[in-house]
């Protein structure tokens, strides 16, 4: 156990060696949080003790003890906010055992019951979980007169808010606590007392109180919830209301009645069901202990402590004071065990040993217990007459506050303390401790109870004075701990006083102190419980929260302390004694020490294990338990050898006793058989010769017969054959008279019956050759009638497109050279006019230019005259300083030139490395969006299963609602008026309750009248609803990280497109470009240098000859002017360039007159002698940068427009070619087959062509259309503009120069008739919509006749028109209806495959036709532009999408069961009993039963059936248009159901576990994998759900003897778990003498290579698992508008529009 896993059962079972081995008591101290699972480790210990020890006596003991568990726990837990099943008080349960450690019987102490969690529960917490057992088991008959009901209707019970516990049955809890009740002795009757008070405490909690004043109140009469109370508990309605809101005080001469206010009144009732409560409580434990008390002395026994855990709430109160009180206990027991007492007696033995510091928390527990401690600072408050909550507090920060470390104030609060325990500290709100403390119960009305006529209830209260004495215990040595003082109406004298002032904190501290006397009176063990987290959230695990729990309680030293101590330890003699069967003669000694140290030499060779002390041996961890190993086997070696001498002398005895036995049997046996012999050889003597006479005279009387008989035959025959002979001879000469004359008719008549046969052969020849003609006229005739028939009016059809095609091409053409016509008209018309405006423009330019040109120019010579003279003085200023900086300037060059060459080399690295860190950050990015999207995916597929596994029980629910209600509508005759429904009412109602966003109250009113199963499937449909938020929100997470991974893919690719394919048309520009950047980035550098070293020029302090002329500062800033006229005079160079080339541009493109020419180019030419600003420079330069971009895009545009072009010719092409393949495909086969075959493919190909030649026309005839369209929009804005410039010509021209034209007749084409992809219907109409399309549609007929999710087309066709008429109700009423009708079908025809496979398929559909045409842009980027026309306008559907698709969901689960009830008869006889390999099996294993020779005469399922149901499963699916990946989930979850019924079945059977079986099942499985290759469905997923299957084939067939095959069997079967690898080894069977069984070492060495491997312990397959399903989105390429809408279908009311 040392070496495993921490377990439970570890602890339990060494503390019962210890008890067995040293004949100590021992204890389990169970300590932890609240929450860390203390009381179910508590109930394992038991159960394991229950197990291993059994009882003494047939009275089953261990039972009983077992039983205990569910009773306390359903009276004494309840759920808090950090427990469902907390335990509310605590117990120590003594488990006794007689002298041969068998369990005899059980006794239990309890401490402190919670008696507040009565009266009120915090927030999502509950009351003890026996009130709301009883309230589940309301229903029960015997329940009946205690009139309860839902927990949320009392008082008591529904203040937390959450009445249910996800995962657990209340009803089926009450049922486990009566079935422990009685097994623990407590008979019905008072069980059923029991009950009685429980729920009396229920009604009284629903008493309420009316205030007459400000201190009275009065219960109104007749209270329907204390008459209830007063008949449970049989007591008077009057003295109980009375007593309820009066009370009685009594002083030293009279006695007064008082009535109380509201407030104290509801505390009263309050305290008066906390005291009931707990004695009802202490009754049962007292019960309990009874019925596990044993009349047999008690040997010894082990304690186990299952007390509350450390506590911490937002509010706490005193119980949470009291319980961290006793956990400080508990750890301070553990701390004096485990640390003190350890190391003092290592000190007292001298073993060198070094201090280990731990934490001591005696400091808190003397803030507790000591005086003026917390507790005495508490009673002395309670004994004051006007002591209050407040002023204990104010005593409370007087005595501790600032003196004791542990004792702290909160800021914000003057009535709350805190204290620093041992696991954390905890804030206690003063309110209501010295209430608790208390614990007072008014004693008039516990005199009322006492009165009772229930006799249980006055039992309760008969030993009320017992019960109130802190040291009375019961019989059974339980601690009362839960006594309530109750309020006397006299003060009694001498001890009963002092009785009442004993409170509940002092009871509790004294029952304490006998917990810890018992408890170091035993051998403690330590059971640590951790808490993984504080949110009860599974598979969660807080390590820091776990690390402070262990520093917490210790463990961290204990381990230290365990790593470096001596655990185990023996005295002297008690080694001696133990162990003198390891020491031989000559090792005992006089001196016991010395033996013992001789002996533990020899037998332990190192002795850091083990260290001699004064008076005992100490040992390190596991070197006693080799001690007894070595003592075991000493002692088996010598049992070994006594049984070999007495067993071999009882078989030498026994073998004398058979060998005289024996001689004397053979000596009679042998006498008898020599005289039967003898006898034997005289009877057949006697008997041969009677058989010779005998046979001698039977033969001569035969033979004498036979003569007689021949002599007379012989006579008669040869007369007979002389006669013969005369009559032949006489008929032979009649007969050739007769033939002679006979001869020459019959020769007449022959050849007369050949001439006709002649002609008739002829005429028979040529009418077969005339049928076969008329044959096949028929054949053509009939294929042809038979088009005629399918396409009537075909050919009308297509000669009227025809037509309209030619007549619409005409007036295509017409309109077309009317157009040109205009437009040449318009042109030319337009250019004139143009002509005229420019040329008076530039006549107005011109004369406006010339003479602001005269004025600039004077302005102009003024200015350069004055700028002149100015020029030429500086000028011969700077031409001397020139000369002089000229080489400085030359030096500076080219030391900025070597700094821009090494800024270039460090700008190139660090671009490197830029690139290097991209590239490794978009990997990282990668690498991490590839795990996320992967753990997204497992969390959604996870989500998925939970919320189906949800909606396929609320399916489940609704239909056994409906069941209900159907068996309610049945029963009732009569109809109750005003709420009459029908069954789709429901659906209707919850649909409209979820999806309108409008409703009346009008509406609201159906849904307040439901009943509480409606309301109880409303809120599933919440939970239901939120499931699938939640779902939608993870889904639209993983869908924007995968967008993410998408663009940034795409951005990668797009950088290497352009690195790469960059056009070398901007090979030479991209080069300058770049060459000109480089240049500006140094000149920019240069410009920045030159700057700083200015600034620091000029920030410098030096005297004022720095800025003349020749100083350093004066020296720079001429440098820099001379760079900026340097600068002035390239960037004036680049700007004559650039307008030169812009001129030359020009002129190519407008050619104008030499004189405009010549003017302008003199223009330009001024304009740059003009240009000395650098702003101009620059404008000039980023004109230049624009018309490069300009001439690029159009570029790239060309470029685009061709690829665009070669993109759609190869298309075409690939088209093309892809016809010719299939046309010389189908020539192909059509030569193959016979003429008659040919002639029908040849018409059925003619006829697919022209309906896609239909098809296409009428494409074709919509884009005509369309353009037609257009042409007219244009036609009208021309002829617009035409008659506006007309009316503007008009008024120019004169009126003789008008002329009169002749007026055009106006062609009024007819408007063709544009279908829009909608159905109209009316209102009425839906129940026979409904009726006809879906309840009465066959899908069989459907299937074959007509277009794939037809229904699905129409349903949604009609949903577009009430979208289109935005009528909201109708499209609410038809979804609703659709909804229920196919649920209706699914229920009426649920076990048919067809049925429910199309009603999928359709389904599906339906949700992606609502997809697609949603209007969102997720959905449309694979619709055509007249599909997107088509999409919806008005309404939202995104939630009834949601109900459809969680209906898409229970078609599938039920399409997965139907499929699972056809296929589970097969799988067992085809995969595993039938041979597919004949004789492959050979020779049964022997001994085993014959399971198949009773069917194998039977006509059993093979492996052939079951690919026909699978191939007809897969063409049925096929046939109603299931999407594709649909079918691949389908065929997945049909390979899982065979794979996993077949591997349980081979677990479960012996016979099935052999070699031979192996080969048939890989045969099988081949088989099944081929079947999946023919349908290509291997990426489906279906093969991997069949591995196991294959492993445990393969595993039956591999080798089984060596660690080589181990190795390979572990590695190679990871699909299998443990316990399914050791059940095929177990159960593998040998066929022949080849063979051997599986050893029992190679099954423990797998079991050793797997035990690291986390797997479940489950054995065989959950074969009802269904894999959690997805709709991928799959858009329609079908046009709504070319649907029609055959007559089969009987829809003659619906309308196309």
């Amino acid at each position: 156990m040392g070496d495993m896993d921490p377990h439970i059962f570890a602890v339990a079972e060494e503390a019962y060696k210890q008890m067995a081995r040293d004949e100590r008591n021992q204890s389990i101290i169970v300590s932890g949080e609240s929450g860390a699972g203390k009381t179910v480790s508590a109930k394992y210990a038991m159960r394991y003790f229950a197990t291993v020890s059994g009882s003494a006596s047939e009275a089953n003991v261990e039972e009983k003890v077992l039983a205990s568990n569910p009773i306390m726990e359903s009276i004494g837990n309840a759920k808090t906010t950090r427990n469902d099943n907390s335990s509310r008080f605590g117990k120590y349960i003594e488990i006794g055992f007689d002298k041969r450690y068998r369990i005899i019987g059980a006794n239990m102490r309890t401490y402190l019951l919670e008696k507040s969690r009565v009266v009120f529960q915090a927030e999502e917490e509950r009351n003890y979980h026996i009130f709301y057992q009883l309230c589940a088991s309301a229903a029960l008959p015997e329940f009946k007169t205690l009139r309860l009901g839902n927990a949320n209707y009392f008082h008591y019970t529904k203040q937390g808010g959450s009445p249910v516990i996800d995962g657990i049955d209340d009803a089926k809890e009450m049922v486990h606590t009566r079935q422990a009740c009685t097994l623990l002795g407590i008979s019905d009757s008072y069980q059923m007392g029991v009950f009685r008070i429980l729920a009396g405490i229920l009604h009284l909690g629903n008493v309420g109180f009316k205030s007459r004043d400000a201190d009275s109140c009065t219960i109104p009469s007749k209270h329907e919830p204390l008459t209830i109370f007063c008949d449970l508990m049989g007591v008077e309605y009057e003295e109980m209301s009375h007593w309820l809101c009066h009370r009685k005080l009594a002083t030293a001469s009279e006695t007064y009645i008082k009535p109380i206010s509201k407030l104290q009144a509801i505390n009263a009732r309050d305290a008066l069901a906390k005291h009931i409560y707990a004695k009802l409580f202490n009754w049962i434990v007292d019960h309990v202990n009874k019925a596990l008390h044993s009349t047999v002395k008690q040997h010894s026994f082990i304690g186990v402590l299952d007390i509350y855990g450390f506590e911490t709430f937002e509010i706490n109160s005193f119980e949470q004071f009291c319980i961290n009180y006793a956990n400080e206990k508990l750890q301070q027991q553990f701390n004096m065990h485990v640390f003190k007492l350890e190391q003092e007696e290592y000190m007292k033995e001298q073993i060198p040993w070094t201090l280990i510091d731990f934490y001591d928390n005696q400091p808190c527990i003397n803030l507790i217990e000591a005086k003026l401690g917390i507790l005495d600072l508490l009673d002395e408050e309670c004994k004051m007459p006007k002591g209050s909550d407040d002023s204990w507090a104010q005593k409370l920060y007087n005595t501790h506050l600032n003196k004791c470390a542990l004792f702290e104030k909160p800021r914000m609060s003057n009535k709350a303390f805190i204290i620093q325990h041992f696991a954390d500290k905890v804030e206690y709100q003063c309110e209501g401790f010295l209430e608790k403390n208390k614990d007072t119960v008014y004693e008039e009305q516990i005199k009322v109870l006492k009165s009772s006529k229930f006799k249980m209830l006055s039992e309760l209260f008969q030993d009320e004075e017992k019960a109130l004495s802190p040291t009375s215990a019961t019989p059974s040595g339980r601690t009362l701990l839960s006594r309530t003082a109750v309020k006397p109406a006299k003060a009694r004298p001498g001890q009963a006083s002092k009785e009442h002032k004993k409170t509940v904190g002092h009871q509790f501290r004294n029952s304490l102190h006998l917990l810890m006397e018992t408890l170091n009176a035993t051998t403690p063990h330590y059971v640590r419980c951790i808490k993984p987290n504080d949110f009860k959230f599974p598979f969660t695990f807080d390590e820091k929260r776990a690390v402070q729990q262990l520093r917490a309680c210790g463990v961290l030293e204990t381990i230290r302390i365990s790593a470096a101590g001596f655990p185990s330890r023996w005295t002297y003699q008690e080694f001696f004694s133990r162990y003198r069967v390891l020491m031989k003669q000559k090792d005992v000694l006089s001196n016991r020490k010395q033996t013992c140290k001789n002996v533990l030499e020899k037998l332990i060779l190192d002795q850091d294990k083990y260290q001699f002390g004064k008076t005992k041996i100490f040992f390190r961890a596991g070197q006693v338990a080799y001690l007894e190993k070595i003592r075991a086997d000493k002692l088996r070696a010598a049992c070994i050898r006594i049984q070999k001498t007495i067993r071999g002398w009882l078989m030498r005895k026994k073998y004398l006793r058979m060998r005289k036995a024996a001689i004397t049997i053979q000596r009679y046996v042998r006498g008898y058989q020599a005289r039967c012999y003898a006898k034997f050889l005289r009877r057949t003597r006697a008997a041969t010769i009677i058989q010779k006479f005998q046979r001698m005279c039977v033969v001569r009387k035969r033979y004498r017969l036979m003569q007689a008989a021949t002599v007379v035959l012989q006579s008669h025959l040869r007369g007979y054959i002389a006669r013969n002979k005369y009559h032949r001879m006489l008929r032979e000469h009649k007969a050739i008279i007769i033939q002679k004359h006979m001869r020459g008719w019959l020769a007449r008549v022959r050849y007369h019956r050949s001439l006709k046969a002649i002609v008739y052969l002829q005429c028979c020849y040529r009418r077969m050759k005339a049928k076969r003609e008329l044959k096949k006229l028929k054949i053509e005739a009939r294929s042809v009638e038979r088009y005629k028939k399918l396409n009537i009016g075909m050919e009308n059809k297509i000669m009227q497109l025809q037509r309209k095609v030619d007549e619409q091409n005409k007036d295509y053409k017409s309109l077309l050279e009317k157009l040109t016509s205009l437009e040449t008209m318009y042109n030319t018309e337009t250019e004139k006019l143009r002509s005229d405006v420019e040329r008076l423009r530039m006549s107005e330019e011109e004369a406006k230019n010339a003479t602001n040109r005269v004025l600039n120019l004077q302005e102009e010579i003024t200015k350069l005259r004055k700028e002149l003279h100015q020029t030429q003085s500086e000028k011969k200023t700077i031409e001397e300083r020139a000369d002089k900086y000229k080489q400085e300037t030359e030096q500076l060059v080219s030391e900025l030139k070597e700094q821009n060459m090494l800024l270039k080399k460090e700008k190139e690295e660090l671009n490197r490395c830029i690139h290097d860190q991209a590239k490794e950050m978009t990997e990282n990015m990668e690498k991490k969006l590839i795990e996320e999207t992967k753990q997204l995916e497992l969390d959604l597929n996870d989500e998925r299963l939970r919320y189906q596994n949800l909606l396929n029980e609320f399916s489940r629910l609704e239909e056994r609602y409906d069941d209900l209600k159907d068996e309610v509508n049945l029963m009732v005759s009569i109809p109750k008026p005003g709420h009459k429904r029908t069954d789709s009412t429901h659906s209707s109602n919850e649909s409209e309750y979820t999806f309108s966003s409008e409703i009346t109250e009008a509406e609201d009113l159906p849904l307040r009248m439901e009943e509480p199963s409606e309301k109880k499937a409303q809120l599933d449909m919440s939970l239901f609803l939120k499931l699938q938020k939640r779902v939608t929100e993870l889904e639209q997470e993983k869908q924007s990280l995968q967008d993410e991974l998408d663009r940034k893919e795409e951005l990668a690719l797009r950088a290497k497109t352009k690195e790469e394919e960059r056009p070398p048309i901007r090979g030479a520009e991209l080069e300058y470009e770049s060459l000109k950047r480089q240049e500006l980035e140094s000149e920019n550098k240069k410009l920045k240098n030159e700057l700083n070293e200015l600034q620091k020029a000029l920030m410098e302090k030096r005297p004022p000859e720095v800025t003349a002329p020749g100083a350093p500062a004066y020296r720079v800033l001429l440098d820099q002017l001379t760079s900026v006229s340097e600068e002035l005079e390239v960037r004036k160079e680049e700007v004559l360039i650039l307008r030169s080339q812009l001129v030359s541009q020009k002129e190519a493109i407008q050619p104008k007159e030499d004189k405009n020419t010549m003017t302008d180019s003199t223009i330009l030419l001024e304009d740059v002698q003009k240009m000395k600003d650098k702003g101009e420079i620059a404008q000039a330069y980023i004109g230049l940068k624009e018309t490069n971009r300009l001439l690029e895009s159009q570029l790239q545009s060309q470029k685009k427009s061709h690829d665009n072009e070669l993109e759609a010719l190869r298309g075409e092409i690939q088209s093309l070619k892809e016809e010719n393949n299939r046309q010389q495909q189908l020539l192909a086969q059509n030569l193959q087959l016979p003429p008659e075959a040919r002639i029908e493919a040849s018409l059925q190909h003619e006829i697919t062509r022209l309906t896609n030649e239909n098809l296409d026309l009428m494409e074709q005839l919509e884009k005509q259309d369309k353009t037609v369209r257009k042409l007219k929009k244009q036609l009208k804005v021309f002829a617009k503009k035409i008659g506006e410039l007309e009316v503007g010509q008009m008024e120019n021209i004169s009126p003789g120069q008008i002329i009169d034209e002749p007026i055009r007749p106006v062609n009024i084409p007819r408007k063709e008739k544009d279908f829009q992809g909608m159905l109209e219907y009316k209102k009425d109409d839906e129940p026979k919509l409904v009726k006809n399309l879906i309840l009465d549609l066959k899908p069989r007929g459907v299937a074959v006749n007509l277009i794939p999710g037809l229904p699905a087309y129409i349903l949604f066709m009609c949903v577009r028109h009430a979208d289109y008429l935005n009528d909201d109700q109708k499209v609410r009423s038809l979804l609703t209806s659709t909804i229920n009708g196919i649920k209706k079908v699914l229920k009426k025809r649920g076990d048919d495959f067809e049925t429910v496979s199309f009603w999928l398929s359709n389904t599906c559909r339906f949700l992606h036709c609502l997809k697609q045409y949603s209007g969102e842009e997720g959905f449309m980027k694979h619709n055509t532009s007249r599909q997107n026309e088509h999409c919806l306008t008005n309404f939202d559907l995104a939630e009834y999408r949601q109900v459809l698709s969680d209906l898409a969901i229970q078609i599938y689960q039920q399409l997965v069961r139907v499929l699972e009830n056809i296929l589970q008869p097969m799988i067992v006889s085809g995969m595993l009993e039938h041979e597919t390999i004949q004789g492959v099996s050979g020779v049964k294993p022997t001994g085993l039963r014959k399971r198949t020779s009773s069917i194998a005469d039977e006509g059993t399922y093979t492996l052939d059936s079951i690919v026909r149901q699978l191939n007809t499963f897969h063409s049925v699916m096929c046939q109603h248009g299931m999407d594709p990946e649909l079918i691949k989930q389908v065929v997945k979850q049909m390979f899982y159901i065979i794979g996993a019924v077949t591997l349980n079945n081979l677990l479960l059977r012996k016979d099935m576990c052999s070699w031979s079986k192996g080969m048939q099942i890989r045969y099988n499985v081949s088989q099944l994998e081929e079947w999946l290759r023919d349908k290509n469905l291997m990426n489906s997923g279906a093969k991997e759900t069949l591995e196991p299957l294959i492993q445990a084939a393969q595993l039956l067939q591999v080798k089984k003897k060596t660690d080589e095959d181990a190795e390979a069997i572990c590695s190679m079967c990871n699909a299998l778990t443990t316990a399914q690898i050791v059940k095929v080894l177990n159960l593998y069977t040998p066929v022949n003498e080849f063979e051997e069984r599986v050893s029992v070492s190679f099954i423990r060495t797998i079991q050793m290579r797997l035990r690291d491997r986390k797997d479940s312990p489950q054995l065989l397959m959950d074969a009802k698992h269904i894999f959690p399903v997805t709709f991928p989105f799959n858009p329609s390429s079908l046009a709504l508008e070319t649907i029609q809408i055959p007559a089969s279908l009987g829809l003659a009311f619906i309308s196309r529009v």
